[in-house]
């Protein structure tokens, strides 16, 4: 029995081990639940992560649908382009080697504009007075407009730029470069593989 004087010297009260916690008698399902959770959505994640990290879109892919809003405020959707060869380019002011091609495609879009043949510049992640300043610069004529958001450098899955891909009739890619064309004849020959039947 404990005594008055025990109680006021705190004799009476064991203390329990360090570290050790009384039990409550429920089982650890509870934490083994939230484990597995955590770790199924972990899975999720980086299933999602892969698949929005898979290569570019290569020749004989579909090309993806776009739509771009150019610096003069047209709209241009590639759904509309069906049945014409168009070139799709992906530039930006910064860019230096963007430079080294800038004036072949202009003097490739002079020739086969014409023809029926779009060119389309992408300007990607860049300031609208520096684009205009560029496309000023290298006397470029053909529709440009920013790609916002980086929507469509993403359904091409570029790496960089400049990147162009010239798509068929047929709606598939003929043709990717990766970085600047190295010459005018570079860009025709592309152009007509792409316009052969």
């Amino acid at each position: 029995m404990t005594t008055h004087e025990e109680l006021a010297s705190g004799q009476a009260f064991e203390a329990l081990p360090a570290g050790d916690a009384p039990r409550t008698g429920r089982p650890a399902w509870g934490g083994l639940l939230v484990v597995v959770g955590v770790l199924a959505l972990l899975l999720i994640v980086g299933l999602s992560l892969v698949r929005s990290q898979e290569g570019p879109v290569g020749v004989g892919a579909e090309a993806p649908a776009f739509e771009l809003t150019t610096f003069d405020g047209s709209r241009l959707a590639m759904d509309s382009l069906e049945g014409q060869v168009v070139l799709v380019n992906f530039w930006a002011s910064w860019c230096l080697p963007c430079e080294e091609e800038a004036a072949e495609l202009e003097q490739a879009y002079r020739q086969y504009g014409p023809q029926g043949v779009v060119f389309l510049g992408v300007n990607y992640v860049d300031t609208e007075p520096e684009a205009l300043a560029y496309l000023e610069k290298f006397d470029i004529t053909y529709p440009n407009g920013p790609d916002l958001g980086t929507r469509i450098a993403q359904a091409f899955r570029i790496r960089g730029v400049p990147e162009t891909f010239i798509i068929g009739r047929d709606g598939t890619i003929t043709s990717v470069m990766k970085g600047p064309y190295a010459s005018l004849d570079d860009i025709q020959a592309a152009l007509q593989t792409a316009l052969t039947p």
